[in-house]
């Protein structure tokens, strides 16, 4: 089968970056379902190991790639909730071979079925952002759960990231919350408008002041999807007492000690966590996919996808990866078919 991987972690402008090859078809045991890969689409997960991780010992290529739309080709023997093409979706799993080949590996408990209104392409750029966004904030913000003082609200830095444009979404659709979202540019500042923001502020300048200036009081929640380094300050201070506070990225020296006047629990939301450590309920993910498959196909939510490369090959995959270490990406890369 066709595939893209890599022999040595490089930057992507070496060319031995991602490398278009072919390995052996695999077979599916246990609960494993066989996905024929239709589309993917790009997160920065995919560039944090591609510079960073070789392949595992033993193992002459190392293909990545978290987010895939697809049809069951075949299923293993445990397997009760998929059969031979059903269509899915889903983001797998970090520890085990990635989805930028034709046919892959995937654990039943944390795949969805895939929406039936978006194409393949629509589809793929959902998955790991949506249970990103779900996670923090029903299992680690509990925003069902008030904040005693502090304003019905959600801050979500970096609203127009793959991330950010769904959660704004999420929190629209599955909460009573008034969305604070953030965003720099008149492009990005108009996008999580059409997501349903209801006030966007500019995270170029101080954010305490621009939170005060709505005059809704202090937030209960901060979710920041990125930089969150340059902004913990600013959080420490917008945020309500006792407020809860969860990001996502790898701060370098983040101070906890700021927070703990205002007793403010922080949390960091890791959607590979479940299927790490094949923890009991890893199956929520399947069930969180599944639901938000629903709100797709009633029209509640969209999809995030802004750039189609084109095919499923390392040519296009470079492009995606620099794109998205650019750090300008609107919503989500996608790729489609191979070619």
């Amino acid at each position: 089968m066709k595939a893209i991987g890599y022999k040595t972690p490089s930057p992507i402008s070496a060319p031995e970056s991602l490398i278009d090859i072919e390995l052996p078809k695999p077979t599916p045991e246990g609960r494993d379902i066989l996905v024929e890969v239709k589309a993917v689409s790009v997160n920065p997960v995919d560039y944090k190991v591609r510079s960073s991780t070789p392949p595992a010992d033993g193992v002459e290529w190392k293909v990545i790639g978290w987010d895939a739309a697809g049809v069951v080709s075949a299923v293993g023997s445990e397997v009760t909730s998929f059969k031979p093409g059903d269509e899915v979706w889903y983001a797998g799993s970090i520890t085990r071979p990635g989805a930028n080949a034709e046919f892959h590996l995937v654990d039943e408990r944390i795949v969805g079925r895939k929406p039936s209104k978006l194409g393949w392409a629509d589809a793929a750029a959902l998955p790991l952002t949506t249970l990103t966004a779900w996670e923090a904030f029903f299992d680690r913000l509990d925003v069902k759960r008030t904040v005693p003082g502090a304003a019905p609200a959600i801050l979500i830095i970096g609203g127009a990231g793959g991330v950010g444009s769904i959660a704004i979404q999420i929190a629209r659709q599955f909460t009573d919350l008034t969305v604070i979202a953030t965003a720099s540019r008149p492009e990005t500042q108009e996008f999580v408008k059409s997501l349903g923001a209801h006030h966007v502020v500019d995270h170029s300048k101080p954010l305490a002041v621009e939170i005060a200036a709505l005059g809704i009081g202090a937030p209960a929640f901060v979710f920041s999807t990125t930089q969150t380094a340059k902004h913990v300050d600013d959080i420490a201070e917008l945020i309500a007492p006792q407020g809860r506070f969860c990001f996502i990225d790898d701060p370098s020296g983040l101070e906890v000690m700021k927070f703990k006047r205002k007793a403010v629990s922080m949390h960091h939301e890791l959607m590979f966590t479940r299927s790490i450590y094949g923890t009991p309920d890893m199956e929520e993910q399947g069930k969180i996919l599944n639901e938000v498959a629903i709100a797709v196909d009633n029209g509640r939510i969209r999809s995030t996808a802004s750039q189609w490369l084109g095919a499923i090959n390392a040519e296009n995959l470079k492009k995606a990866h620099a794109q998205l270490e650019s750090g300008s990406t609107i919503g989500k890369v996608v790729l489609e078919d191979f070619a």
